[in-house]
């Protein structure tokens, strides 16, 4: 067994968004996600939705209590943006959102848990969706820009960590080409429109908060995800670095370099697909770059060369002409959720930013592993003994280890998830708590991974057998 030993003051945490965790009590607004909800169950699993979600509006402060019992020194949430406005277009504030907020964030720091708090997870409000058409048009750009301003001056005195969005990709993916989130489109040509406008709303966010001068840093959380080519053959390389392109670097350069990838940008003149832009944008976004980077990662992005040239499809443009999908044999899996598990893409992720982006302040903001039906592992003492879930943390945080022993500044690990939280269309059908959530009873316990946690945690460290441990 060897053990690896992690900075005294590293980042032990967890990661939610108020969509997934709070309920939708005393909101004004729907959400994106409210509405797909309101207006089709059906796509959600068991037709369950986020109305109550763990119920953090009404147990924050013994949720927060299980989150120190966990041992976790820092927490991410989130603001929304459908509570906390009211109305959208002059950006005055819900009382009750305030009151609210301003509770969780001292429970938080009462507890010795030192909150990050994330601005947008997926969770637009559908108003503007309706009126403007959402991300697609820059108006709600400003406007987010502007609900942005209003948090930082009511929280910015004790939330020194802020992050604009969280998985931009997925609102692009999700929302305009795949169809896993709302608002369910098939365009690719308003999927590049939105990718821009949501990097400039982030940049627009960013100045918002330097105007402020608050002692605190302020980022972005990216979905990272290493392109790994079927073979080393011409055709497979040339998918994988143009999948890289668009689900790593789009918004990787943009936030923190402050300019788009020029050969992505190249592609999209020649497929006609380019963003509306102009100079003053283009200048907020090379003056706004990021403090720090959240990563989230869950799996590998395997990919092939596409099976008919793109050169040949008599189609609009979509992003994923140029590549497909490859299911490597033999992979490793998570059979619950379908995703393959390759922890060393964590490493190769640390070496990305030490050597391309200039050794940033970054920190593993998601990783976890959804599990279906956990009751299956309950022991007589009514404890969810998810060794496997300790076993995937463990294997990723041995290759996180290696990254920073070569010289990555990774600053933490969060865990996805603290609570079982509510998981968009998949509702509660995966687990990924340290913490069992009862939706019927509300009644919380941890699991073993939150006992486990806790011991990591106290000691910033943890044993390993070295002997498992694949490339």
């Amino acid at each position: 067994m060897k053990t690896l030993q992690f900075p005294e003051n590293f980042w032990w945490g967890a990661a939610t968004s108020g969509p997934q965790s709070e309920g939708n009590f005393k909101k004004k607004h729907q959400n994106v996600m409210d509405y797909w909800y309101a207006t089709s169950p059906q796509d959600f699993y068991n037709q369950v939705g986020p109305d109550t979600a763990s119920d953090f509006y009404h147990d924050y402060i013994n949720d927060i209590k299980l989150m120190k019992d966990c041992g976790l020194n820092t927490v991410r949430t989130s603001i929304q943006w459908s509570r906390l406005i009211d109305d959208l277009e002059t950006n005055t504030v819900n009382q009750d959102a305030v009151d609210f907020y301003n509770a969780v964030i001292d429970e938080f720091i009462a507890q010795g848990i030192t909150p990050f708090m994330n601005l947008h997870h997926f969770d637009l409000p559908v108003e503007l969706l309706h009126t403007y058409g959402g991300w697609e048009n820059k108006h709600v750009v400003e406007l987010f820009a502007g609900f942005a301003e209003k948090c930082f001056q009511l929280f910015g005195d004790r939330v020194k960590y802020w992050f604009t969005h969280n998985e931009p990709l997925v609102v692009v993916e999700g929302g305009y080409y795949e169809q896993f989130h709302y608002p369910k489109k098939v365009d690719g040509k308003a999927a590049v429109q939105v990718a821009y406008n949501l990097q400039l709303a982030s940049s627009k966010a960013i100045a918002k908060y330097r105007q402020l001068n608050l002692d605190g840093k302020i980022g972005i959380i990216l979905n990272l995800t290493p392109a790994y080519p079927a073979s080393q053959e011409a055709e497979d390389l040339k998918a994988a670095h143009i999948a890289d392109l668009w689900y790593n670097r789009l918004f990787m350069d943009a936030s923190s370099k402050g300019e788009f990838t020029p050969e992505l940008v190249d592609i999209l003149i020649k497929e006609g697909a380019l963003w509306q832009t102009n100079t003053e944008e283009l200048a907020i976004i090379k003056e706004n770059t990021i403090d720090i980077l959240g990563v989230n990662f869950y799996h590998p992005n395997r990919v092939q060369r596409p099976k008919y040239s793109s050169n040949s499809l008599a189609v609009d443009f979509l992003p994923t002409k140029f590549w497909q999908s490859y299911e490597m044999p033999m992979a490793r899996m998570n059979v619950d959720k379908g995703w393959e598990i390759y922890p060393k893409a964590v490493y190769d992720i640390a070496k990305d930013i030490q050597d391309n982006y200039d050794n940033i302040d970054w920190y593993i903001s998601e990783n976890g592993m959804g599990v279906s039906r956990e009751e299956r592992y309950i022991n007589q003492n009514g404890l969810i003994e998810d060794d496997y879930r300790i076993q995937f943390i463990k294997e990723h945080l041995y290759w996180l280890h290696k990254g920073m022993e070569e010289g990555s500044n990774c600053l933490g690990y969060h865990l996805w998830t603290p609570i079982d939280c509510w998981s968009w269309a998949n509702a509660y059908r995966n687990r990924y708590g340290l913490v069992t959530n009862n939706i019927h009873t509300q009644v919380k316990a941890l699991k073993k991974s939150g006992y486990w946690m806790k011991e990591v945690a106290d000691k910033s460290a943890y044993e390993i057998d070295e002997t498992i441990i694949a490339d």
